[in-house]
């Protein structure tokens, strides 16, 4: 079967990318942002982007040194008495204005982040820019809401009171799963309201979209230097912005390996670190098992599995086991792959060759472990790209296969079995990670004893574990390779700030 793909040069050009030169036709050359100049990286090089979802040349990645970030973190300083000087209010209302800049470009924005990510034009893409905006919005709201206290003292002459301040230069690093959302939900909304200035190293597969969002925050109305976009390799960039000592504290979402790596180079800095996940869904005898069935497939085929609390695995009751399989696999076969931009495509490929080799060698080792694949389990034919991996189900796993223990970021439904709820649970800690998980059953009091059992911070009761809104806290549980802090709401705004105290004497 064969598909017929839009073009990437069909239809609006993509502005959000400013234009060096013109190379393949369509193809743009995204740059850094730092201070007030679209700037090349002092590198002298560039790197290709192609898309996982057509295999064509999108455009290239001006790349950048340790240099570059320097001058980045000097900029982020000199515009901290920009953001002092702006009030609450202030910052509250350029974050409105930048979320009416990316609804305004909302098409393009989607179409841009369809091609480069890879997710689909219209089941995922636009819903993804939506959020990138709600991000600014919800930030807007909330700093206008965020409470200090006055605190009772044992002296009448004096007063007590705390107040927030922001803790300076951030150090934000952003994944590629969600390049638009992510960043503005998680950090860059929340840093602008409280009044933090950012150097920004995103993802390079996926910095193209970043250089457009950079866009819509100058032209709301962005300070120069508020937020800097330094584009490159994680490991020189990325390092550099972590360690360098003119950053106050870091951001990071991605991989718990990178994360801890991030740990130890910025040790002493505050960390805010959204990380791995391998997130146990856990269905009960007493469960709606055909509702169950069809929830988990969204969880597992969601952005083709690539979100940190997608079902990761499914640990069923033997007695159910046979009946929620077939809804599983149901689910799976109405997953519809290929053109992008077709309304009826609900799932793209994967967004680059470390995934799809992650995904080959976990189904190598379900099957050196005699595992059962019931549906899926190869890469996809008849698609422009080699990245697109078939809806999977996979049954008969042991406690040790990597598709239980690790975290295989693709489209695979792992499916155990337990007999008690204390081998359930047993199960569930089999993996290292404490992201999210999620409970089937219809009954409250098993529904409240999973949820307090599971070493996890977020459990969703008849509800697949990636079911999230921007408002609700998210992370990781102590002790396990997820994460540091909350984000989400009010709780990411205190992250990125201090608690300062301060007390008077009001009888001199």
């Amino acid at each position: 079967m064969t598909f017929h793909f839009k073009s990437s040069i069909d239809g609006p050009n993509l502005r959000g990318i400013p234009v060096v030169k013109e190379t393949e036709a369509g193809a743009r050359i995204g740059l850094n942002r730092i201070g007030s100049q679209w700037v090349a990286g002092s590198a002298g090089t560039f790197l290709a982007v192609d898309s996982p979802a057509t295999g064509e040349r999108l455009g290239y990645l001006a790349l950048s040194t340790r240099a570059d970030v320097g001058r980045a973190v000097a900029a982020a300083e000199a515009a901290r008495e920009t953001m002092r000087r702006m009030g609450v209010f202030a910052r509250a209302g350029l974050c409105m204005k930048i979320a009416d800049e990316i609804d305004h470009r909302a098409e393009e924005l989607a179409r841009l982040l369809c091609l480069e990510q890879g997710k689909p034009f219209h089941a995922e893409a636009k819903g993804e820019v939506a959020a990138a905006a709600l991000g600014f919005r919800n930030a807007a709201e909330q700093i206008k809401w965020l409470e200090t206290a006055a605190f009772p003292v044992a002296d009448a002459n004096k007063r007590a009171f705390s107040f927030l301040q922001p803790k300076g230069v951030f150090a934000i690093i952003t994944p590629w799963n969600f390049p638009a959302a992510l960043p503005c939900l998680y950090y860059l909304g929340p840093a602008v309201a409280t009044g933090n200035t950012v150097v920004w190293v995103p993802a390079p597969t996926t910095s193209l979209i970043a250089v457009a969002l950079m866009e819509c925050m100058i032209e709301a109305g962005l300070p120069d230097g508020v937020i800097n976009l330094v584009l490159g390799d994680g490991a020189e960039v990325g390092d550099e912005a972590v360690i360098h000592p003119g950053t106050h504290a870091i951001g990071f979402t991605g991989s718990s390996a990178t994360g801890a790596t991030i740990a130890r180079r910025g040790a002493g800095k505050p960390l805010l670190l959204e990380m791995g996940g391998n997130g146990p869904t856990i269905v009960l005898a007493d469960a709606d098992i055909d509702m169950a069935a069809a929830e988990i497939g969204a969880g597992c085929f969601a952005n083709a599995g690539q979100i940190c609390t997608s079902t990761e695995r499914v640990l069923v009751h033997r007695s159910v086991h046979d009946r929620f399989v077939d809804g599983l696999i149901k689910a799976a076969g109405k997953v519809r792959m290929g053109d992008p931009f077709d309304p009826s495509t609900t799932m793209g490929p994967l967004n680059n060759a470390a995934s799809l080799d992650k995904m080959v060698s976990h189904m190598a080792d379900a099957h050196a472990r005699q595992a059962r694949v019931v549906t899926g389990g190869n890469i996809a034919s008849g698609l422009p790209t080699n990245l697109y991996f078939e809806p999977t189900v996979v049954t008969g796993l042991t406690p040790e296969s990597l598709l239980n223990v690790e975290e295989s970021f693709g489209p695979v439904a792992p499916v155990l079995t337990f007999d008690t709820d204390e081998e359930a649970l047993e199960l569930a800690a089999s993996s290292p990670y404490g992201l999210s998980a999620a409970v089937f059953t219809n009954t409250i009091k098993r529904a409240f004893f999973f949820t307090e059992s599971l070493r996890v911070g977020i459990v969703n009761v008849n509800e697949k574990s990636c079911y999230w809104e921007p408002h609700i806290p998210a992370g990781g549980a102590a002790g396990t390779q997820s994460g540091l802090g909350r984000t989400g709401g009010r709780h990411t705004l205190m992250d990125m700030c201090d608690l300062k105290t301060m007390t008077i004497d009001i009888s001199r």
